[in-house]
């Protein structure tokens, strides 16, 4: 019942309320990415959801277009914005992420959604991740010191989705915004390497 009613009915009331909330905010990074970013300050990506159907996820954009003589992106080093920086580092670029929630793409919590190129690499087993929608935060992200390669990601996105409940979602809700909240006390510069973030 909680997965099938309850958790898209909490995804849609809580995403209301922290976009409601949060708007302030919001229309500040805006305003303030849009003139950083030369008029964009959203990052849209495809990326697969439940049943590995594809959507545009919404975040706010973090690197400038800045390419080389060559016409290539700098590295991402150089075209990092230090709103950007700011933003990734607390997870404000996370925010726009919650209408991807209220429209249906997303869950609150769930496996993060990879790139779709990844999707004719899964086994049997990995493809399960996709049984569920993903989440802008997961098992996986809050334990992510844990993590030390893709199959251990996997696992930990896959024990998810055999134990989901309404209680584990809580903990992991708990847990993120902890990790939030809570200054990064090493390597603040750290942002996730499995997530195909900009």
């Amino acid at each position: 019942m909680y997965d099938t009613f309850f958790k898209r009915l909490i995804d849609i009331i809580l995403a209301s309320i922290n976009l409601v909330l949060l708007t302030p905010l919001f229309v500040i990074i805006t305003i303030v990415l849009f003139f950083a970013n030369e008029g964009e300050p959203f990052f849209v990506q495809k990326r697969p959801g439940k049943n590995g159907q594809i959507f545009n996820m919404f975040k706010f954009k973090t690197m400038t277009n800045k390419k080389d003589s060559d016409g290539n992106l700098l590295p991402d080093s150089k075209r990092m914005t230090r709103l950007g920086n700011f933003a990734r580092r607390i997870s404000l670029d996370e925010i726009p992420q919650l209408i991807n929630v209220i429209r249906g793409d997303m869950s609150l919590v769930g496996p993060r959604p990879l790139l779709p190129e990844y999707l004719p690499l899964y086994n049997e087993t990995q493809k399960k991740r996709h049984e569920v929608k993903p989440g802008i935060t997961g098992w996986a992200q809050v334990n992510k010191e844990n993590i030390t390669s893709w199959q251990t990601k996997f696992e930990y996105d896959l024990w998810y989705i055999e134990h989901k409940s309404f209680f584990l979602d809580l903990k992991i809700v708990f847990l993120t915004l902890k990790k939030v909240l809570i200054p990064l006390k090493t390597n603040p510069t750290n942002t996730e390497s499995f997530n195909g973030k900009n």
